[in-house]
């Protein structure tokens, strides 16, 4: 576990994350392709360990009845997938956000079976259905 820094784009949002471990996901569900425009790579934080500058930038979406999305409301970049329901206190951050990744280790694929065949990751990991990622993470865990 490290800390880690990050922000937006446009540098209206920025954050320090402490916890963050040194492995990170993708998922490939169809909700994470459209909003980041392929596969979403990202690290589970717990959710305290996270400070915002620029907060009032911030804006979200309930996009499923499990879960909000937010993005910086100045210039669009994606900060967060966080789960709404009971109990949840993790939060995805998009590992492009973070400022320097140096010792961070790409460990988990999920919704493998939604992955659409015009791209494949190279490397041995962890790669988890759709199904096998409900069964294990459902909508009250964190899945990447």
């Amino acid at each position: 576990m490290s800390e880690r820094q990050g922000g937006c784009m446009c540098g209206a949002v920025r954050f320090t994350a402490t916890d963050v471990p040194a492995g990170f996901g993708a998922c490939h569900c169809e909700m994470c392709r459209r909003w980041t425009g392929s596969a979403m790579l990202a690290v589970s934080v717990p959710e305290a360990s996270v400070t915002w500058a620029g907060a009032a930038q911030i804006r979200t979406l309930q996009s499923s009845e499990w879960a909000e999305r937010a993005w910086c409301g100045r210039c669009g970049t994606g900060l967060y997938y966080r789960l709404t329901t009971e109990g949840a206190s993790t939060i995805e951050i998009p590992v492009g956000l973070i400022d320097d990744m140096s010792g961070m280790e790409f460990r988990r694929e999920i919704w493998i079976d939604h992955k659409p065949d015009a791209f494949t990751f190279a490397g041995e990991r962890e790669r988890l259905t759709r199904e096998e990622a409900m069964d294990r993470f459902g909508p009250a865990e964190d899945a990447i």
